[in-house]
């Protein structure tokens, strides 16, 4: 074989070894995509569009979309205990309609469990700050409260108060309930507590990293995106 020949060889076996790499980076995208969809999906606490997560993941809207669809018939098909939905123009997994009676019994149960340390916490930061938004509230602990705060509003000692006029955020305040949990006729029987919590301003720009762009859901075990 020639000299040429040999060279002209050489390249055709790298341009097939190229080829073949490329084809098998393309057929992983997508597996690499959907795990990284359910990470994401499996801690914001609000619909996230396809918008933000093609951004977040650094990919194309399409492909971000077509991989949503894929796993919602996935789930549907091997008849998993939730869903992902599309609703409000985002993405978010639900309770399968058919388990709703299953999980209500574990929040009813779990409302006779003892609080947390982490649930003692944000409970006090939203009853020192009230009406104080999720958002405000894990920048003063410096760590997504998200699933902390669905625990408390579960066992009915934080609910909804109205909404942040600048930003839309939904506000929260504690309850009746809290207040005889507590022993308290009212709030103005809360100790002098609040002038030693920082104010959230303060320390947002600090906290980022405990505070992720969009919203989070979680368990009660401790002080993470999954933090209840």
């Amino acid at each position: 074989m020639t000299e040429t020949a040999a060279g002209e060889a050489a390249t055709s076996r790298a341009d097939g070894v190229a080829g073949t790499d490329g084809a098998a980076g393309a057929a992983e995208e997508p597996t690499l995509l959907k795990p990284a969809l359910e990470a994401v999906l499996m801690v914001v606490d609000e619909p996230a569009s396809e918008e933000h997560l093609a951004k977040v993941l650094g990919h194309r809207r399409r492909d971000v979309a077509d991989a949503l669809r894929e796993l919602a018939d996935e789930y549907t098909r091997d008849g998993r205990g939730f869903e992902l939905r599309l609703v409000a123009g985002g993405w978010r997994y639900y309770t399968r309609p058919a388990y709703a009676k299953v999980v209500d019994r574990f929040v009813l149960d779990g409302q006779h469990a003892r609080l947390t340390q982490a649930a003692l916490e944000t409970l006090a930061v939203v009853a020192y700050r009230q009406p104080v938004s999720r958002s405000r509230v894990s920048a003063i602990r410096g760590v997504n409260c998200d699933g902390v705060m669905r625990t408390l509003l579960q066992r009915g000692l934080l609910a909804e108060a109205g909404s942040e006029p600048e930003t839309g955020a939904i506000l929260y305040g504690t309850t009746h309930y809290f207040l005889e949990r507590m022993g308290l006729r009212g709030l103005d029987e809360l100790p002098e507590l609040a002038p030693f919590l920082p104010e959230a301003d303060q320390i947002e720009g600090e906290s980022q990293e405990g505070v992720p762009s969009f919203d989070v859901d979680a368990d009660d075990s401790g002080d993470s995106p999954t933090d209840h």
